[in-house]
Parts: structure tokens; sequence; C-alpha cells
């Protein structure tokens, strides 16, 4: 099949979508107009049992996720779960028992707090930190001034070994907990177990992404005014009276 545009959801400004409404519309670009075969291919998935408990739940934990549903109209949402409370329930609904986090070395206080509140939630928790068999950067041929420490030994960050020991243990779901972006493609992989993210690693906005592209029209312009290319070091001077 010969599409006419590949799909771009992101930039609809449709109103009344197909994707939500029996008598909506949609651009050219639009899937649930185009691929109407992968859709329904994706849909038959949905019938091998562990998959669709698992969607099951997932769909349930979301509307639970909002309170004083069916008391308005129009419903106004009303969010009032976290979302590690959302991931100790939706465990809970799955009956899983053993959780894994793999997680990284510059989030090893919040991870302990993490494996601390899942284990007074009830869980069995195995957890594993991004450097866990202390193999040295060069393994991968990293050059000295590629380091984050020039001059200094660092242990490569390796989520396959991550991955590889949370399966050896037989976990029953795993959290992604800050890793490295591609790192955490890696891991997830890997990881026999399916997987959910609780943390995205932004090294500049406190983890939390989304503070770039909030202000992508002020302080974070650069983000549209500049081409990055494949990035590089970077050279910060301060200078002082």
């Amino acid at each position: 099949m010969r599409l006419k545009e590949i799909p771009q959801c992101a930039q609809c400004r449709v109103k009344n979508k197909i994707c939500v409404r029996e008598d909506g519309h949609g651009p050219d670009f639009c899937p649930t107009i185009n691929l109407d075969g992968v859709i329904k291919e994706s849909l038959s998935e949905y019938k091998r049992p562990e998959i669709k408990e698992f969607a099951l739940y997932a769909t349930i934990q979301e509307g639970e996720c909002y309170a004083n549903r069916g008391q308005q109209h129009p419903y106004v949402t009303y969010p009032v779960k976290t979302r590690t409370q959302e991931t100790i329930e939706f465990a809970n609904k799955l009956d899983f028992k053993r959780l894994g986090i793999a997680f990284c070395g510059g989030l090893r206080n919040e991870a302990r707090i993490l494996s601390d509140i899942l284990q007074d939630q009830g869980f069995e928790v195995a957890s594993v930190i991004c450097m866990v068999g202390r193999t040295p950067k060069e393994f991968l041929g990293i050059e000295e001034d590629q380091k984050v420490n020039i001059g200094e030994f660092e242990s490569m960050c390796s989520p396959i070994t991550q991955a590889k020991i949370l399966n050896e243990v037989n976990t029953d779901f795993n959290i992604v907990f800050g890793l490295c972006v591609g790192h955490d493609s890696l891991f997830m992989r890997y990881s026999r177990a399916l997987c959910t993210t609780l943390v995205v690693k932004d090294r500049v906005t406190g983890h939390n992404p989304l503070a770039a592209l909030n202000l992508h029209s002020s302080y974070y312009r650069r983000l549209e005014k500049e081409k990055f290319g494949k990035g590089g070091r970077i050279k910060v001077m301060v200078e002082t009276d």
C-alpha cells in the first residue's frame, strides 16, 4: 500500500477528529483513514489473553485516575493520582509480586525511596544500577575525551546487563527510572517483562522534559532556532567582575 503521506497526528488541526467521533473527519495524513488494514491487524494482538488482560487493566487504571466521573456533563477532568500510585495500583491489578527497577546512578537516592515505597506496599523489589558490572567505557570504544570525567575510570551504563539481571530473577514488571536516552531503549528491548517508565532523565530540568517544551517560545527558543545535528562538546565560560 502506498501512502499519500506518513502519519502526522501531532500536526492535526481538525476539531471533530475521526479518531474520537464516528462522524469526525481527518486530514490527508490521518492514519485512522489511511491505515485501516494496519489498525485491524494490530487489534488482533489483543486477542492474546495475556495482552488483552494487560491492556484491559491499563485502561481501567486510566479511568480510575479521575474523580467525580459521571457527575457532570460535559465532564471536567479532575486528576487525583500520581504516576507512582498508578504504578502500584496497576501492578496489584495484575497480581504482580516481584517488581524490577532499572535506575540511573545519578538517581540512586530517589531509587532507594521508590524501592522502600514499593516494599511497604507489599512488593518484592529487585533493583539494578546502570553501572552494574563495572565495565569500562573503553569496552564500547569510547575515547578519553568522550568521558564525563576525562582522565578517570568510568563504568559504562549497561542497560542490557540491567535487563538480563532482572530477567534472571524473573521480575513480573519492570520500572525504567531515569535511564539515559538510548539506554532506556536498549533496556526495554532486552527486558523479558513488560516495562513502564516512571522517571525520564533530563539533566537540566530536574527530569521534567516537558518544562523545555512548555517554555519553547521563551527560555528554550533555541530548540526551534538552532540546528543541533549530532551534537558534541559544549564549553561554558563564566565572566566575573
